[in-house]
């Protein structure tokens, strides 16, 4: 089954064009309390986006679903929550989960009202994912390698998924049947651990969804509304070509690619170059991942 694609933006022209593109769900990111802060001089995407711009996508969609990541659990989540849900989401995603007090409100605000969405990105989440998994009221999970290796100490954020985690908790969600998805995809070719690469372990680990990265359609370098929609229909079909091609590849594909996955990140760990103690240089990682030449695709 064709992975679920997400993109995040709140201009309503440019979630018309994913959705004409068969993208399944346009992400609204509503988080800012403590993320400023977590993801200090990191290339991340910091989203501006407000409550309004909820009821702006939703008038403009058709048949895509609007999912809303909040903020983490706080004083004012009720709140927050009653206008998420008020202003037209299908879906609210919470991230940043440091309690399974943080879940049963999050459960109770929602109160039946839209589906929930749990973001796996704490070592908290992670390490209680079975008792997470478990509960009949959530419906769907997203691992967030970002902050999950960030919390993790890590040099890269695929080394989530190369060392094993992502793969330790998706096969504790596969046994509650329930979708999940992790991390984020460029084009197909494109990435410093490239979308290729990270597509088939999406297919080897049984993942269901993936959140088209900021790179996928650069909006900061796209003016042209035509442009963009180039850019969605050529980028999005290569992606799809590729899954009909997993769809039937053999299980020798899969361990080969999981192979060059663990390769790829160790290489780039090994290569990467701080500006300070903090900060990450990703044109660097850019530059870096040229280096492996078409043999590794």
């Amino acid at each position: 089954m064709a992975l679920k694609l997400m993109y995040i933006t709140n201009k309503p022209e440019i979630a018309q064009i994913a959705e004409r593109n068969s993208v399944d769900r346009i992400f609204v990111d509503l988080e800012v309390i403590g993320k400023l802060k977590r993801q200090k001089g990191l290339d991340s995407v910091k989203s501006m986006h407000i409550l309004e711009d909820i009821s702006a996508i939703k008038k403009a969609l058709k048949k895509s679903e609007l999912l809303v990541r909040i903020n983490p659990m706080h004083a004012g989540s009720k709140e927050e929550i009653d206008k998420v849900i008020y202003q037209g989401a299908d879906i609210i995603m919470l991230p940043m989960i440091q309690s399974f007090e943080d879940v049963e409100k999050f459960i109770m605000y929602v109160n039946g009202r839209c589906k929930k969405m749990l973001l796996i990105e704490t070592i908290f989440s992670e390490q209680n994912i079975n008792k997470l998994v478990a509960l009949d009221e959530i419906q769907e999970y997203h691992i967030g390698i970002n902050d999950l290796h960030l919390e993790h100490k890590k040099r890269f954020m695929f080394q989530m998924l190369s060392e094993g985690n992502v793969e330790n908790i998706c096969s504790v969600i596969n046994k509650y049947s329930k979708p999940y998805g992790f991390g984020g995809i460029a084009k197909l070719n494109e990435g410093t651990l490239p979308a290729r690469n990270i597509i088939a372990e999406h297919y080897r680990l049984g993942s269901t969804s993936a959140i088209l990265s900021r790179s996928f359609c650069d909006m900061n370098a796209k003016i042209d509304l035509d442009e963009v929609e180039t850019s969605f229909k050529n980028g999005i079909q290569e992606i799809r070509d590729y899954e009909n091609w997993l769809a039937t590849a053999p299980k020798s594909f899969f361990e080969d690619n999981q192979y060059i996955v663990g390769e790829k990140v160790k290489y780039i760990v090994r290569k990467i170059v701080r500006k300070d103690g903090n900060t990450l240089d990703y044109k660097t990682l850019e530059k870096i991942s040229e280096n492996f030449g078409e043999a590794f695709y």
